[in-house]
């Protein structure tokens, strides 16, 4: 049976047990899965000519989610893996039965929940829309966010391809960004980090498609991309649009028509994002969290939650103290959690992931080298933002936890220099073997035949 025939059963398969297992929430689930894998599916094999790859991870993608995802559901793990799903499925409930009429009273939490600047609030309006069409059904809401983790590694194949046209290199990098514990972890349940680092790809697609040719589409898909990013995690948005504006200063070209065009894209992206809001999002979000006091006060939270937290004694109210600790941060947001500091059963599930990524650093620090020597002005934005926001996160982080989970918004981009890294040293390996050959060949035909008698 061909491997096509074979995806397309166990999705079958796998439909029909979530609708029979979970009935009838897994009904609406399997409805949003079909509407979200309509929309997005001929989305990505337009973008790529690679077409049967991209099929291939973007189901195997969505059907391990929905697997990991139906067993965090079915035995209620949600606390336990991520209590964020919990939280936005209150909410967007919450908000819903206001929209309907059904909860008049407008409380203090309601007036927080709806506003339209501070942490998360994208999607607290994401989930109530869902709910408000089909009635509350978190399994339904979770399906979307297992879609959009599972077109996670396809945008990443169709990315590192375009920065580094090397087959090999985007196929590691979409496979691991596809099937990496972390990423699976956290965009197989209701949360938004798989949207977040979904959208953070598709930024930087935009960017390098506007960088070769001026379109309507990629135009647009950049600035409604962006806009969600703010809705979402409204920091992250900050530093994504200092990366495409440095990405367009700097260009691919310096010929007068593309510096016109570059100009050209980035008043009508300021327009379009002024329009949406943008402006008036972000001036309430730097008065509310932009100072380095509202951040002590975050990281300090952080750092007494639970018992994964660090530096509780560190102070990063002032510029010299946020500078002082980047070294301890960056190495916990790296690296951790360390074995010699395992207390609870997450980090010890997260402890052998943890020690494949740090056996692929080398390979990482490898590409970086190649792509900043051969491909700055394809990467420079994926390298302007992973710089930034791991500053940004070093600063920021306490909780080992946390950092755990918001660092899959670094390594997706650092998993395409490590997928450089690998093909880098797979070829260099095969060079050698290769000289061997021709070596012993030399030597062979060059040693002396015995006569014929």
């Amino acid at each position: 049976m061909k491997p096509g025939y074979i995806l397309l059963l166990l999705a079958i398969v796998a439909a029909l047990g979530i609708c029979s297992a979970l009935f009838p929430e897994g009904v609406g689930a399997i409805i949003m899965l079909s509407i979200c894998c309509a929309i997005a599916i001929p989305l990505l094999l337009r973008n790529t000519d690679e077409r049967t790859f991209v099929l291939r991870l973007f189901i195997v993608g969505l059907l391990a989610r929905i697997f990991f995802g139906s067993i965090i559901y079915i035995f209620g793990l949600s606390e336990f893996f991520g209590g964020d799903a919990i939280t936005y499925d209150f909410r967007g409930a919450y908000i819903a039965d206001y929209w309907r009429g059904t909860t008049v009273i407008e409380s203090y939490e309601l007036t927080r929940w709806t506003a339209t600047s501070g942490a998360g609030w994208g999607m607290h309006y994401l989930v109530a829309a869902i709910y408000y069409i089909g009635g509350r059904n978190p399994l339904a809401a979770q399906a979307l966010c297992c879609v959009a983790g599972a077109c996670i590694g396809p945008v990443v194949f169709i990315c590192s391809y375009q920065i580094y046209k090397n087959s090999n290199v985007a196929k590691f990098a979409g496979m691991m960004t596809a099937f990496f514990p972390a990423f699976l972890l956290w965009s197989c349940q209701l949360m938004k980090d798989g949207l977040i680092i979904f959208l953070l790809v598709v930024v930087i697609i935009a960017v390098l498609r506007l960088q070769e040719k001026f379109g309507i589409a990629s135009l647009a898909v950049l600035v409604i991309s962006m806009f969600a990013i703010l809705s979402l995690r409204f920091y992250i948005f900050y530093m994504v649009a200092i990366a495409v504006v440095g990405s367009f200063v700097i260009g691919f070209s310096n010929n007068p028509g593309a510096i016109f065009r570059r100009t050209a894209i980035l008043l009508v992206a300021g327009i379009g994002l002024t329009y949406l809001g943008v402006v008036r999002t972000a001036t309430s979000d730097v008065e509310k969290f932009g100072s380095l006091e509202s951040v002590q006060r975050s990281r300090n939270d952080l750092a007494k939650s639970g018992e994964s937290g660090f530096g509780a004694d560190l102070d990063v109210s002032t510029t010299e103290g946020a500078i002082s600790i980047i070294p301890i941060g960056f190495v916990y947001l790296m690296f951790a959690p360390f074995p010699w500091q395992v207390t609870n059963l997450r980090q010890a599930i997260a402890l052998p992931e943890t020690v494949l990524w740090w056996a692929m650093f080398p390979l990482m620090i490898t590409g970086i080298i190649y792509t900043i020597k051969h491909r700055l002005r394809e990467a420079f934005p994926i390298l302007l933002f992973s710089i930034m926001l791991t500053l940004a996160y070093s600063i920021f982080q306490g909780n080992v936890g946390t950092a755990y989970r918001q660092r899959t918004q670094i390594q997706v981009f650092l998993f395409m220099f490590i997928a450089v890294g690998w093909v880098l040293r797979k070829e260099g390996k095969e060079n050698k073997q290769i000289i061997a050959k021709a070596r012993r060949g030399q030597l062979i035909s060059s040693s002396p035949q015995p006569n014929a008698q």
